[in-house]
């Protein structure tokens, strides 16, 4: 079911009339699978929520090939942080996977509300901060990690926070959007999959995914160096 705005983190402090006024500035958007919502160097005049499905941010190689810099999912806003910039222009493209609905807002309507309070101010702070230690530890993960390393990474961290009893959960993503997404060659992180299922640690159809052998993923993403930390196992 679509995200209600209340349920966003970004509005989740504000009260009824304030979110009436959000919501009175809103604009909603239906986008089909791959469908653009803004192209890098569009002028950056909303911020948006998705709503219900996914939008994948990128950019594009001067050869042609296309970096996804982030997916984000249900319920969480992005290009929110243009709206302090002098002249916002969007430093990536936006375009769905899947059908996708994402709500707009004027960024300048809603900084005239942001003036009013400060729950929320404080709230969009917390927000930018965090996507910033994410960039952080993703330099990290670029140039401290092997390919290897990042899969094994990404899913033993998919199997503590998705994976069930039995370790089974669903890519929510196409494998391509992934592979750029770990800064991965298609090709190598199909290799790297067959690797791991000959290895006895997964098992994989289509999108499915079965943990068999999680100690023997981090193990492989420890040994690559993931970001010089620890990887926790399930449930600590």
């Amino acid at each position: 079911m679509p995200v209600a705005l209340k349920d966003a983190y970004l509005f989740s402090n504000l009260d009824e009339e304030q979110l009436i006024r959000v919501q009175a500035m809103a604009q909603e958007t239906l986008l089909e699978d791959g469908q653009t919502l803004f192209h890098a160097g569009d002028e950056a005049k909303r911020f948006f929520l998705v709503t219900d499905g996914k939008m994948k941010l990128s950019r594009l190689a001067l050869n042609g090939n296309e970096k996804v810099i982030e997916v984000i999912s249900s319920g969480f806003t992005f290009a929110e942080a243009l709206m302090f910039a002098d002249r916002p222009r969007y430093p990536v493209r936006a375009s769905a996977i899947g059908n996708t609905l994402v709500m707009g807002f004027d960024s300048e309507a809603f900084k005239a509300l942001l003036r009013e309070s400060v729950d929320t101010c404080f709230r969009l702070m917390a927000d930018m901060s965090l996507r910033l230690r994410h960039l952080i530890k993703e330099i990290d993960d670029l140039t401290l990690q092997t390919a290897t390393g990042r899969v094994a990474g990404f899913l033993f961290g998919e199997y503590v926070y998705k994976g069930e009893t039995r370790g089974v959960f669903e890519l929510d993503m196409p494998k391509g959007v992934l592979a750029s997404r770990l800064s991965v060659k298609p090709e190598t992180f199909s290799r790297i999959l067959h690797n791991f299922i000959d290895q006895g640690l997964v098992m994989v159809q289509g999108a499915r995914v079965e943990i068999l052998d999680a100690e023997g993923l981090r193990e492989h993403a420890e040994s690559a160096g993931i970001c010089g930390q620890t990887v926790s196992p399930k449930g600590e």
